[in-house]
C-alpha cells in the first residue's frame, strides 16, 4: 500500500531527476478528490494527448473539455522535454481498466495480461501524464521528450521503491486506448530500468515504432449489423473497441459505450461521424450515413486515430 507523494515531494523528486519543472497556477490544490480517492498508488501511466501546440496542450490538460472535467493528468509533458504540472490528487487520466493488469503492475511482473476489462477505477491508483503528440503515428517523438518521458517515469518510481515494471501505457490498460503511438512501453521500460540502475540511461537509443493497429472492415460490418447486446454478452468483433475508442476520441460515443459492442449507439455515433464526413448523405439503410461502416468513412477515421483498413 502506497500512499502519493505530498505535492512538495513530488515536485522535489521531478527536480532531483534532472527535469525542467514548470508549476501552472493552482495545480498543488487542482485536482477530483471530491469525485473519490486518490491512492493507494501503484504506478505510473503515460499517454498522448491528440493535440498540437504546447500552450493550447497544457491549457486542455489543467481544464478538460466538455463532459470530461480537468486535470486531465499530473504532468504535461511537452516536446522540448519541460514537465508543466497541471494538478496533483484524484485526475482524469486512466478511466476504468483492467484489474487483471492491475494485479500484474502491484506484483511488478515482466509482461502484462491482456486489458479486456473496464472494470477497475485507474484514476485512484495511477500517477497519470501526457505527452504531446498527435498520436497518429506520424508526428515525431523529439529525443528531449523521450528523455522527459523516462526521467519522469524513473522519478515516481525511485520515490516509491518501484522498478520499471510499475510503468505502463493507457494501451496496456483501458480496452480500445493506443496511446502512447509512436514508441513501444517495452523500449521505455527498458529506458527507465537503466536509469534506475545506473542514475543515467546506460544507451538511449530510438524506440522502436510499433506496429499500426488493423481493423477487418468485412468484420466491422458483421457486428455492425448484428447489433449485438450491451456488455454482458459475447463481443462480435474484438476490432470495434478501437474503431470506438476513435469515436469516443471525436466526442461522437460516449465513454461508457465503448464495451467492443457495435449496438445502436455505435451505429448512432457512427452515422455522426459519416455527417461529419458527409453533411447532408442520406441515413436511411443503404445511405451514405446509416451507421455501417464503409472503407471511405473507416479509412478517414483510421487517419485521424492511428489505425489501417483492410477489406
Amino acid at each position: 500500500m502506497a500512499p502519493p507523494a505530498s505535492a512538495s515531494a513530488f515536485l522535489a523528486a521531478l527536480r532531483a531527476e534532472g527535469l525542467t519543472v514548470v508549476e501552472v497556477g493552482d495545480w498543488r490544490d487542482h485536482n477530483r478528490n471530491h469525485k473519490g480517492p486518490w491512492g493507494p498508488v501503484h504506478g505510473v501511466m503515460i499517454h498522448h494527448t491528440v493535440t498540437k501546440g504546447s500552450a493550447r496542450t497544457v491549457d486542455i490538460c489543467r481544464k478538460g473539455y466538455s463532459g470530461l472535467p480537468g486535470p486531465l493528468c499530473h504532468g504535461v509533458i511537452t516536446k522540448d522535454g519541460r514537465v508543466h504540472l497541471v494538478g496533483y490528487g484524484r485526475a482524469n487520466h486512466a478511466g476504468l481498466g483492467d484489474d487483471d493488469v492491475l494485479r500484474a503492475v502491484i506484483a511488478e511482473k515482466s509482461t502484462f495480461p491482456a486489458d479486456n476489462e473496464a472494470s477497475t477505477d485507474g484514476n485512484r491508483h495511477f500517477y497519470g501524464f501526457e505527452c504531446e503528440n498527435l498520436g497518429d503515428g506520424k508526428d515525431p517523438w523529439p529525443a528531449a521528450q523521450l528523455e522527459a518521458i523516462e526521467k519522469v517515469a524513473a522519478a515516481v518510481c525511485r520515490y516509491h521503491g518501484w522498478d520499471e515494471r510499475s510503468v505502463i501505457g493507457h494501451l496496456e490498460w483501458q480496452p480500445g486506448k493506443v496511446d502512447p503511438r509512436g514508441f513501444t512501453m517495452a523500449g521505455m521500460r527498458a529506458r527507465i530500468a537503466d536509469r534506475l540502475d545506473s542514475g543515467t540511461p546506460k544507451k538511449p537509443a530510438p524506440l522502436p515504432t510499433p506496429k499500426r493497429p488493423v481493423v477487418d472492415l468485412s468484420q466491422l460490418i458483421a457486428a455492425a449489423r448484428t447489433n449485438p447486446g450491451m456488455k454482458g454478452t459475447p463481443v462480435t468483433y474484438s476490432g470495434t473497441r478501437i474503431v470506438e475508442a476513435a469515436l469516443v476520441d471525436e466526442g461522437l460515443l460516449a465513454k461508457p459505450r465503448l464495451d467492443g459492442h457495435f449496438g445502436s449507439d455505435t451505429v448512432r455515433a457512427y452515422t455522426r461521424w459519416q455527417l461529419k464526413l458527409y453533411p447532408g448523405a442520406s441515413t436511411k439503410p443503404g445511405g451514405d450515413a446509416d451507421g455501417i461502416p464503409g472503407k471511405s468513412s473507416l479509412v478517414q477515421l483510421g487517419k485521424r486515430h492511428g489505425f489501417d483498413v483492410k477489406d
